[in-house]
């Protein structure tokens, strides 16, 4: 069993930045940070792997940035120009497996972190 915890948050102004941080309690190749909203599923944000390589989805490309710590085992998450439709519970995820690349799917990722609330507010 992997722990995974995550860290920062809190809140921001439109506009502001925040940045997330998450360690996992051994290495991991594969990893990223999926969000949920009140009233919404939950859906992708970015993804990172070992080499890194990253991914983003469309509604945070240019704004956020995700990156991998392999030696601290660390995945951090630093969002800029932030919006009020970034609010959130923000969750940190662990691959098992080798992906064969980054992954944006939520089914590809075995370890979640708790959760850590990110409001921005207009």
């Amino acid at each position: 069993q992997v722990q995974v915890m995550e860290s920062g948050g809190g809140s921001a102004q439109a506009g502001g930045s925040l940045r997330l941080s998450c360690t996992t309690s051994r290495y991991i190749t594969y990893m990223a940070w999926f969000r949920q909203a009140p009233g919404k599923g939950r859906e992708e944000v970015a993804g990172a792997d070992h080499m890194g390589r990253t991914g983003y989805a469309a509604s945070v490309k240019g704004r956020f940035t995700i990156s991998k710590d392999n030696a601290k085992y660390s995945l951090y998450l630093e969002m800029n120009s932030l919006k009020p439709e970034d609010s959130a519970v923000y969750y940190c995820a662990a691959a098992a497996r080798n992906l064969g690349g980054v992954s944006l799917r939520q089914e590809d990722y075995a370890y979640w972190g708790q959760g850590i609330q990110v409001t921005v507010s207009s």
